[in-house]
């Protein structure tokens, strides 16, 4: 079924939602508000958590399929539990902090917004520096309360798994990166808000998707890289283990993330959303009484 309209054709607009304005590169005033210290608190605490029960997942499943330590290699949550818990937080995070801070946790996500000039310069920056130190805390946790399990099973690190080349392993964190981030554009697009109005309005709808979406990366990339797709969760790891083994390719989990984000904004911003940036330069020229 299709919608009638009804009335002169001539004063519709064809916009029915409203874009926000785009961010300045950098606003000073951000530093004298409140609200800007409790959004990198927020993404602080959200990446702590992030890392704690993530790799803590890692570590328990590790353990549990050690064949030293039990024969049963159908023990622990698998491969599909530690996607589950992955893309698990991402849901519950984003869900609890996504009206705070924006929910990022994840200094590509983060990254691509600033493309986009969804977030001031000076925003992105702060949120990376806050979403590292919440990994690298999250993961001291795991370690300090398992350290035995910890170092003996890799402590959670990302790496380039045996049989698999750099470019693969770089284009896999690419590839997996752009839908993460393809997600989070499209979860909270006006556009889709205003045309799916008749879809009762949720603070689960965003989340949902975002989480998914971290779900199925991982089930496809776990067996080639572990599946980094955010540098602070690969960062935060490397550095508690500190070990030849998780600094190797290290940069893999930086440039691929940040590559894909790339990607994802350009073709979000620029392909998809191509037509409402043309009628609101056509809005422009026209002359206004």
């Amino acid at each position: 079924m299709t919608k009638e309209v009804v009335g002169d054709k001539r004063s519709f607009s064809g916009k029915d939602y409203q874009d926000p304005p785009p961010e300045p590169l950098f606003d000073a005033t951000e530093l004298g508000k409140w609200s800007f210290y409790r959004a990198l608190i927020a993404e602080f605490i959200a990446t702590l958590l992030f890392l704690y029960v993530t790799v803590m997942t890692v570590i328990g499943y590790k353990s549990q399929t050690d064949q030293a330590l039990n024969p049963d290699q159908c023990a622990g949550v698998g491969v599909l539990g530690i996607a589950w818990a992955f893309g698990g937080m991402i849901f519950i995070l984003v869900y609890c902090t996504a009206g705070i801070s924006g929910s990022h946790i994840n200094p590509a996500v983060t990254f691509g917004l600033l493309l986009a000039r969804k977030v001031t310069l000076l925003r992105a920056v702060m949120y990376m520096v806050a979403q590292c130190l919440g990994a690298i805390c999250g993961v001291a946790l795991v370690k300090s309360f398992q350290s035995a399990y910890y170092n003996r099973y890799g402590g959670g690190t990302n790496g380039l798994s045996d049989g698999y080349s750099i470019g693969t392993g770089v284009a896999a964190e690419i590839i997996g990166t752009f839908v993460l981030v393809y997600t989070v554009f499209s979860a909270t697009d006006p556009k889709r808000s205003a045309r799916d109005s008749h879809v009762p309005v949720s603070p689960v709808l965003a989340p949902l998707p975002i989480g998914f979406a971290v779900f199925i990366v991982h089930l496809a990339t776990i067996p080639i890289t572990g599946t980094g797709i955010n540098p602070a969760r690969s960062l935060g790891a490397a550095i508690i283990y500190n070990k030849d083994k998780a600094w190797d390719h290290h940069w893999i989990f930086w440039v691929g993330p940040f590559a894909g984000a790339a990607i994802a904004a350009f073709y979000h911003q620029f392909v998809l959303r191509a037509g409402a940036i043309k009628a609101l330069g056509s809005f422009r020229s026209q002359p206004h009484v």
